[in-house]
């Protein structure tokens, strides 16, 4: 980093997230910015094209999360990164394990400013085989953690409080937040419903809409509907829809109608 800035590369999919990193290096002569991505196969080849020095990499993306972009690219070939996440799950211990520089969303100028402060000390004490051991113990981490979560971790209100996955009824989507409907309360979490999907046992929790998940233990009774659908009725009394789309898939895990 002697004479050449540092080559930065921002791949998140929110637009505001990409802008704000863009403001926070405009005036800082250290860094150069030579590309955005917004999903995860475009990074994988933005990555082998530009050969960037740094990339802020979200851990959930379209098409390919920010794990698998790592795998795709090989260790030897990885630039030094900072991850960004909005999910205080397994992922965020991980990175404090191994050392790795993260950014939990939404962040501030200040943590920011200590993140990539953080970087240019690696550039200038030539770390950057270290960075690489670093990661790949942090995908070897990735590969041998439980494959779903037993509890969530839930921020609110300047409190931390823990959620067990089985006291969820239903989850149901809100643009970019879900809500966690139990019989206690129904807490809001910074999570798509398509990444929470991911990370619940699906022999325990199955989309049944677009906009919702459901616990299968609590469901109650299913009503046929029109046009292929059904109606649920859950313990607590909650009704939602089945659609056509997703009948298929909770007859696999529920069992065939005698």
């Amino acid at each position: 980093m002697k004479n050449a800035p540092i080559r930065a590369l921002i791949a998140d999919d929110e637009a505001l997230a990409r802008k704000f990193i863009h403001r926070m290096l405009r005036d800082d002569h250290d860094v150069e910015i030579v590309g955005e991505c917004s999903d995860g196969k475009e990074t994988v080849a933005m990555i082998r094209k530009q050969d960037p020095d740094l990339v802020f990499l979200d851990v959930q993306m379209p098409e390919m999360n920010g794990f698998a972009v790592l795998e795709a690219i090989g260790i030897e070939r990885l630039p030094e990164i900072i991850f960004a996440t909005a999910y205080e799950q397994y992922a965020i211990r991980a990175f404090e394990l191994h050392a790795l520089d993260y950014l939990l969303k939404p962040f501030d100028q200040a943590r920011f400013k200590e993140a990539i402060k953080h970087a240019k000390e690696r550039f200038r004490s030539v770390r950057q085989s270290d960075g690489r051991m670093q990661i790949s113990a942090l995908l070897e981490t990735i590969k041998s953690k439980p494959p779903y979560l037993a509890r969530l971790v839930i921020k609110a209100g300047g409190r931390i409080t823990f959620l067990s996955a089985d006291e969820i009824n239903w989850i149901q989507a809100d643009d970019k937040y879900v809500h966690l409907h139990t019989s206690k309360g129904s807490p809001m979490v910074r999570q798509t419903l398509s990444a929470m999907e991911t990370q619940l046992d699906p022999k325990k929790f199955r989309r049944v809409h677009r906009s919702a998940i459901v616990n299968l233990e609590r469901i109650k009774e299913l009503q046929p509907l029109f046009n292929g659908e059904h109606s649920i009725l859950l313990e607590d009394g909650t009704k939602l829809t089945l659609s056509r789309n997703y009948k298929d898939k909770l007859f696999e895990v529920l069992g065939k109608p005698l």
